[in-house]
């Protein structure tokens, strides 16, 4: 029998990625608060526990993502690749599990399926998958942006009678794809990843493809010792400069207009970050190309131009050139050799846009014309339910029963993406109107996880018990985020996962807060100077203005 006895925390923290080891560990080892995690996957590690698919690699350097908080860590970990792949991604998370003994404070395989705040006792109590409830006077959401995989729109999924995978939760033990007929669905950033290094071995594969993407060169190379040994003895430095620039990597060359320079010039601009590699094409050759639609069309052009050279078919090339939406209006992908899997005789591309996939058979999907494609092995590579998706499944209920998810009929509401008003105490780290995806993650956590911390010093010091947001500083922040991003192209692009619309039904509303990561630590400071301006701070109960 499980005891339905809650057991009393000082703090929950949800999810044992990147942001729910560094709570933990603050929380704990630091403030010495009573902390209990939860994670419903088998051990630690978050999205790189669950994305396990292959050639599934972060997009950002390793010298970059990674934690900043203990420069011994920093020295002693080697990064084998400039880009790593998630089983080293992995291993580093465990690393830093074992250092600090964090597993402890951990019940894996938990889920938490529900959280509900008590007005009287001001106390959140979660109920898990396993039964148990637990009492806490804070929770710490480090349930992650991209750890819902998106739900399957097509009918007839569970009847295929081969075997269906998902990239966003992929089995453990390893695949075959010798021999086999693979279909795969979705070329985001998970299928241009896979299908790179499926295309390799499967007997054949089909790609099946609604909307092409503005896939680019990752750059990725073996550690070399030199820069490795360069860097860590300019870590501080690196780190500064990383905080101080939108994306949260320190890169420096950006130009101002692609419009106010030579077609030449723009050119070697677009050849070097291309060359190079990571987001440097996006974030670090012209200034305005998120901003200005003209400017946008030269480097979505030099892209198209770039995808034809390597792609052999001509008709296949049209297919993957990417029309009618501007670039970097979804998370520009990273890619190595995707496009010269197109090139091999076992692979073909299927254009579900013009003709869409009508259902999923027993012997694999059938077009709304008709036309059948048999496969032995589906893979669906459809995304994610971005941002909010982690946060609404926790059934999460706040002040006078309010719900979450009614508070967020319309879209997320926060302020700072940081917190909800009617739901006190509870922290969302990197949560929606954040900057989040589009910072350094590592750093995006430690600078949220910080503020938290730093709040509950504040609390504490003044004998306060209750930190929420006041609900015009909420209407004042999405109003904010919503201006920002109408001054960009991001609300282009009809199926972007930034603005929520790749989910059917979902509210649309930008998800993300496009001010860059150094305005918005700016901003967090601004609130804590002026006394936690625009929260309300109270004991069990009084409120103070």
């Amino acid at each position: 029998m499980v005891s339905t006895e809650p057991t009393t925390h000082d703090a929950i923290v949800v999810g044992a990625g990147f942001a729910g080891l560094y709570a933990v560990h603050v929380l704990r080892d630091r403030r010495h608060m009573q902390v209990i995690g939860f994670d419903a996957a088998g051990d630690v590690g978050g999205t790189w526990y669950w994305n396990r698919y292959p050639g599934a690699r972060v997009d950002i350097e390793s010298v970059h993502y990674s934690y900043s908080f203990d420069d011994e860590l920093q020295q002693e970990w080697h990064w084998t690749e400039r880009f790593p792949a998630q089983a080293e991604i992995l291993s580093y998370l465990e690393h830093v599990a074992d250092r600090y003994d964090l597993r402890r404070s951990f019940r894996f395989n938990t889920r938490v399926v529900s959280l509900t705040w008590d007005d009287t006792d001001a106390m959140w109590t979660a109920t898990t998958s396993a039964g148990t409830t637990h009492r806490a006077r804070f929770v710490i959401s480090g349930a992650g942006t991209l750890s819902v995989p998106k739900e399957p729109e097509f009918p007839g999924v569970e009847d295929f009678a081969g075997e269906v995978l998902m990239t966003g939760n992929w089995p453990h033990h390893e695949v075959s794809f010798e021999g086999k007929r693979v279909g795969i669905i979705g070329v985001g950033s998970s299928g241009i990843q896979a299908i790179s290094e499926i295309a390799k071995t499967a007997g054949h594969l089909t790609v099946l493809q609604r909307t092409p993407n503005y896939a680019t060169p990752i750059g990725n190379y073996p550690t070399r010792p030199d820069e490795e040994a360069a860097e860590k003895a300019d870590y501080r430095a690196i780190r500064d400069a990383s905080r101080n620039h939108f994306l949260g990597v320190p890169y420096s060359e950006v130009q101002p207009s692609a419009l106010a320079v030579s077609p030449e010039e723009r050119r070697r601009v677009f050849d070097d970050r291309w060359n190079r590699g990571g987001f440097r094409l996006f974030i670090d050759s012209f200034g305005d190309i998120l901003f200005d639609k003209a400017a946008n069309d030269t480097v979505a052009s030099y892209i198209r131009e770039r995808i034809r050279e390597r792609v052999h078919d001509p008709a296949k090339a049209e297919l993957l050139a990417p029309e009618g939406y501007p670039y970097g209006t979804k998370r520009p992908p990273l890619e190595t050799d995707y496009y010269e899997a197109y090139n091999r005789p076992n692979v073909d591309l299927v254009d579900v846009k013009g003709n869409p996939i009508a259902a999923v058979t027993p012997t694999g999907v059938r077009l709304a014309d008709g036309t059948e494609h048999d496969f032995d092995m589906l893979i669906l590579a459809t995304g994610f339910d971005a941002c909010t998706g982690p946060l609404l499944a926790m059934n999460i209920t706040g002040r006078g029963g309010l719900r979450l998810a009614d508070h967020w009929a319309d879209g997320p509401q926060t302020y700072l993406g940081l917190m909800a008003a009617g739901f006190p105490n509870l922290f969302m780290i990197t949560g929606p109107q954040s900057p989040s995806v589009l910072y350094n993650m590592p750093l995006a956590i430690e600078d949220h996880v910080d503020f938290t911390v730093a709040a509950l010093d504040h609390l504490r010091e003044r004998g306060l018990d209750v930190i929420e947001p006041e609900p015009s500083a909420e209407a004042a922040w999405v109003a904010h985020t919503n201006e920002l991003a109408e001054a960009t192209l991001l609300p282009d692009s009809p199926t972007s996962w930034y603005m929520g619309n790749n989910i059917p039904g979902k509210p649309r509303r930008v998800l993300v807060y496009l001010g860059g990561a150094p305005a918005y630590r700016a901003k967090c400071d601004e609130v804590v100077a002026a006394g936690y301006e625009g929260f309300t701070l109270s004991s069990a109960s009084r409120v103070f203005a």
